[in-house]
């Protein structure tokens, strides 16, 4: 059943009178965990109502080819970049002739062509139309492109014939929906990731911060949503979309993420700590702007908390990763913090290199942990994300999510 967490499962409802089951099929798969999205056709709001598919997706129903709210009336092509698997159920014997000949009058035929997506289409209609060499021809062409077919099953129709041609029950559709995933790699694992920078007040409109942009951090906040993880995003101030399927935390300053960061790990089994916290911070904020002045102005400064040393230590149960971020003696410096801070791996990467590092795209680290120095060489931030995520996979392996579950 959790193998549709964190899925976007797009559910193509066609007009017959199988119609009234692509509510429950859409139940079934948001139980499922999966994040679901209707399109029905002309036809098929004659036999069950958007509203009531609205209601259950907890999305608004899609019909109409052209939607001028979606970016340039391109509705399609948002919903077919949308989805990881297109479902259509169910699907009559006239949508299936008018996904086999490519048609594009209807939203769903439009995005069928689109879509990247996996495609699985289960059937329903009259066992003579079923059985008709022209229909059957259809579903082994569908079939040959890589659609998943599912169903039809045997029994009595609303026409009162018997024979093939009903819809599979929903809770089939929904469980073969979920098989064509393979589970993530951090399926059920809860995950804490700390983003960006944080800002030290000096007054109302000044303060102390540094250079991260954040894009490390989401980079993993993604990568571990799509290894199935569920995933608490806590992030400084950045300038970037929050990834989807990511539960995302907004602070400021070092203490509200240490606040925010000891709230999450309570029931947490990953931390992993890439936001670049201030240091320090100063003694006595100034509730007014400070003005300029003849002489040089001179700032008390204490040391903020650090967050991830009080986290590992507030909790036994949690496997913690660090960040190094470091100018020189890069794998050395890395090796003292995870040794002092008695992390279970660390990332060292080099910040005074203008091509990786701070706002860059691109990013080369060493993955190090008590017993192990892995270097990972310069790639998209997205990639390592995935590569880091997949270390960590490999190292949760020897320990189970009851292990660290305490």
């Amino acid at each position: 059943m959790s193998s549709l967490s964190n899925k976007n499962i797009l559910v193509g409802v066609t007009g017959g009178i199988a119609a009234y089951k692509s509510a429950e099929i859409v139940r079934l798969l948001r139980d499922f965990g999966a994040d679901v999205r209707v399109i029905m056709t002309p036809a098929a709001v004659e036999f069950i109502r958007p509203l009531t598919l609205q209601a259950l997706s907890g999305n608004p129903v899609h019909i109409e080819l052209v939607d001028a709210e979606a970016e340039a009336g391109m509705g399609h092509i948002e919903l077919a970049r949308w989805a990881d698997l297109l479902l259509v159920a169910p699907a009559t014997a006239n949508s299936l002739a008018t996904l086999v000949h490519g048609a594009a009058d209807t939203l769903l035929g439009a995005v069928y062509l689109a879509t990247p997506a996996t495609v699985a289409i289960a059937p329903a209609m009259n066992q003579g139309m079923w059985l008709h060499p022209a229909n059957l021809a259809n579903i082994a062409e569908l079939e040959r492109r890589g659609a998943t077919i599912i169903g039809p099953t045997s029994g009595l129709q609303a026409c009162g014939d018997v024979g093939p041609g009903r819809l599979a029950t929903p809770t089939e559709i929904a469980e073969r929906v979920a098989a064509s995933f393979t589970p993530g790699i951090l399926q059920g694992v809860r995950v804490i990731i700390t983003a960006g920078p944080t800002r030290e007040a000096i007054d109302p409109v000044r303060y102390i911060s540094n250079h991260s942009s954040g894009k490390m951090g989401y980079a993993l906040a993604a990568a571990a949503a799509d290894a199935g993880a569920t995933v608490t995003l806590i992030s400084g101030p950045v300038n970037l979309d929050a990834p989807e399927h990511c539960h995302l935390t907004s602070v400021i300053s070092a203490n509200e993420m240490y606040l925010a960061s000891m709230q999450a790990c309570k029931n947490a089994h990953v931390f992993i700590g890439a936001a670049a916290v201030a240091d320090y911070r100063c003694v006595d904020v100034s509730s007014q702007k400070i003005k300029k002045q003849a002489c040089n102005l001179t700032l008390q400064l204490e040391k903020n908390i650090d967050i991830i040393t009080a986290v590992g230590s507030a909790n036994d149960h949690l496997y913690v990763v660090g960040f190094a971020a470091e100018t020189e003696n890069l794998t050395a410096n890395a090796q003292l913090k995870l040794d002092r801070k008695q992390l279970n791996a660390i990332v060292a990467n080099d910040v005074s290199r203008t091509d990786i590092g701070f706002d860059a795209d691109d990013n080369e680290v060493y993955w190090i942990t008590p017993n192990s120095e892995i270097q990972m060489h310069k790639k998209s931030k997205t990639q390592l994300a995935r590569d880091l995520i997949q270390c960590i996979a490999n190292d949760l392996d020897h320990r189970t999510v009851a292990d660290i579950s305490g």
